[in-house]
Formats: C-alpha cells, structure tokens, sequence
C-alpha cells in the first residue's frame, strides 16, 4: 500500500489504549503501592473467631487459677495440714498466755453486773451493817461476783484506779498545777505502791507459813478498794475545800480499815478456824497481826496519795 493511503487508514481509525498486565496480589502478599501493611482484615477475623468461640459477642472465659488449685487433691490436702497447723498453733499461743495471764481468772474477777456494782460500792461506804460475809462456793468454786456481794472483783479497782487518775488531773488542773508528767507521775506512783504492797504481803505470808486461798488477783482486788474512798475524798475537797475532804477520807479511812479486817480475817484465819487451833496461839497472833496491819496501811496510802491534791 502507498504510504499516503496508510497514514490516511490511520488517521481514520481511532487508536486503542495499551493494555497493561496487573500483578494479581496473592492472599500472603501485600499490595506493591502501599505505604503500610493493612492489618484491618486480620483483627477482623481475629474477632469474629473471638465471637464464634465465646457465643453472643463475648470471649470465652478461660478457667480460673483458683478453681483449678482447688480441683488438685494435692492442694485440698495441703490446705487441710495448713487449718490444722494454724489450730494447733493458735491452741499453743493460748495454753502459753494463760501460763503467763490467766485469763480463765481474770474473766471470774470481771463477771460483774449493775446491781452488784452497786452493792458493792453500798458495803465499801457503809460496811458495819453487813454481817454475812462469807463467800459462796458451788462445787467447790467460787461463784461469780454478780451472783455473791463478798466475793473479790477487779472492775470496780481498775474503774475506780482510772477515776481516781481523772479526779487527780481535774484537781491539778483547777490549781493551775496541771501538766502531763505530773499527771503520769502520780499515776505511776500509785501503781508502784500498789505493788509494793502486794509483794510485802505476799512476803509476810511466805514467811509466816500460811496456807491461804488467798491469790495474788485476790489481794489486787481488795487493796484496789481503797480508790473508791480517795475519789470521794477529793471531789469533796474540789467542792468545799480543807475541812469536806478530811471528813469524807476520815469516813473512808475506817470504812475500809472495817471491811478489810472483816474480808481478810476469812482468807488468812480460814486455816486455823478449820483445824481447831485456838486464836490465843502465836501463831494465829501473827495471823492476826498482818490482817490488821493490812487494814491499818489502807488509810495512811489514801491519805499519802491525796493530800497534795487538795489546797
């Protein structure tokens, strides 16, 4: 064909664009143009098996550790051992502190109640009506203080030991004397007396040969009366000065000298008064001395621990 009748032919037909082949990407591949991976489809799928595994939309619960440690025999029987050592323990801690504080007698000594409280503080004040001051045993042991006036308590002590610390500061206080040190000062100094006091009388006792059922919580108690006193003695010196405080300790002072003779004639002559022995033996004289010198140092510590508390 002539050249011209070619570019003719060619000018005539329009021209067709090239074809060009596209890399098919295969499903591990990623596509050549883009900048980053494309990771949508993946956590797609990821979460749909997450929903089919686990059932209305939710992951499925895996089992937990501790359903899976309780279901070992291994571990039942481990913690079994362990809730018997810990008991074991527990009964050792506790028969080793009742060695040390008996705790069994110190319950005795608190089992009070209003009545007997009351009762109790009628026959400290007013002692020379009373005439019944034995104490009442059941089966050979002592019955509790609510049920038994004459029997000792350490309720009324410690409660009358805190009071008589209060009534100490509010006197200091009204004095403008007040100050913590003089406050722990005064608190225990009364305690040293009174521990000076059961140990010269638990001494007295060993020297003389005295077989009692007097006790150590016993003779606590008892001496722990006289706070009773000393509180009224000084709120009636707060009130009407010099002249209410003597009369009211005055009262107190033989008040207590009366009750301790009474109570404690019981514990240390029970011996004597069992076997027979006449009271005009030396040895009963002895008996009777130390109840009366037990008596007698109540009124002169209530006073040594209340008069500079009064001015």
């Amino acid at each position: 064909m002539h050249p011209a009748g070619l570019a003719a032919a060619a000018a005539g037909t329009p021209r067709l664009p090239s074809k060009r082949r596209i890399p098919v990407s295969q499903p591990g591949m990623a596509d050549p143009h883009q900048l980053f991976d494309d990771t949508s489809s993946a956590q797609s799928r990821g979460y749909g098996a997450q929903r089919a595994a686990g059932g209305l939309g939710y992951p499925a619960s895996s089992a937990s550790p501790q359903a899976a440690f309780l279901a070992d025999p291994v571990s039942n029987m481990a913690m079994a051992y362990g809730s018997s050592l810990a008991a074991h323990g527990k009964e050792l801690v506790d028969k080793n502190i009742d060695r040390f504080i008996p705790v069994t007698k110190l319950k005795y000594y608190f089992a009070v109640d209003t009545m007997y409280v009351g009762k109790k503080l009628g026959l400290l004040v007013f002692p020379y009506l009373h005439q019944d001051w034995e104490v009442q045993y059941q089966q050979d042991t002592p019955v509790a203080p609510r049920f038994d006036v004459n029997a000792p308590d350490l309720y009324i002590p410690a409660m009358a030991f805190i009071t008589y610390i209060l009534v100490a500061g509010l006197a200091l206080g009204t004095q403008d004397r007040f100050s913590p040190d003089l406050l722990g000062l005064q608190a225990s100094s009364a305690l040293a007396w009174l521990a000076l006091e059961v140990l010269a009388i638990l001494l007295s006792l060993y020297l003389v040969t005295i077989n009692t059922d007097l006790t150590t919580i016993d003779l606590v108690a008892f001496l722990g009366y006289k706070y009773v006193g000393m509180i009224g003695g000084v709120l009636m010196g707060l009130l009407f000065g010099k002249t209410g405080y003597y009369l009211v300790l005055g009262w107190c002072c033989v008040s207590i000298f009366v009750f301790m003779i009474r109570t404690l004639r019981l514990k240390i002559l029970a011996e004597a008064a069992a076997e027979g022995v006449p009271v005009r033996g030396a040895r009963n004289q002895l008996r009777m001395y130390l109840t009366m010198a037990v008596a007698a140092a109540q009124p002169l510590f209530m006073y040594w621990l209340t008069f500079h508390l009064v001015r």
